[in-house]
């Protein structure tokens, strides 16, 4: 399977996600979601395959969260989805799917254990160093 970022180029987070990916080898295939959101059957199958629910995956920063209420604990699974699918900007990012699994990569280095061959030593964008493999910080 090919490395999946499900990427917004305007978030550091996802920058130094992907940034990561192609350092560590990888060729990932990118899905600028906001450009092109997943289907609700996509998104369904990510959510499993992240193993949380919905509104774990739900981004409130720089998105209409609070004016759509969805803070309301009353609020279904199904209500959040249809949130998301209607202001794809909700759904956090960035998602890496790989042949070992998928994760919400927050903070980006989270991305390592997915991957087959990491980088052992990262920059990222505003200086700091991630070391990986049992390197010290």
């Amino acid at each position: 399977m090919k490395v999946q970022i499900y990427h917004n180029p305007q978030c550091g987070t996802s920058r130094n996600t992907l940034a990561m990916i192609v350092a560590s080898g990888e060729t990932p295939e990118i899905i600028e979601y906001l450009q092109t959101p997943p289907t609700r059957e996509r998104l369904g199958e990510l959510i499993s395959l992240l193993g949380i629910p919905p509104r774990a995956l739900l981004r409130e920063k720089g998105t209409p969260y609070e004016e759509l209420n969805l803070g309301d604990a009353s609020l279904t699974d199904e209500q959040l989805i249809d949130a998301m699918m209607a202001y794809p900007i909700l759904i956090n990012r960035p998602i890496v799917v790989t042949d070992k699994g998928a994760r919400l990569c927050r903070p980006s280095e989270l991305v390592l254990d997915l991957l087959p061959a990491p980088v052992t030593e990262f920059t990222k964008e505003d200086g700091e160093v991630i070391r990986h493999g049992g390197m010290p910080a």
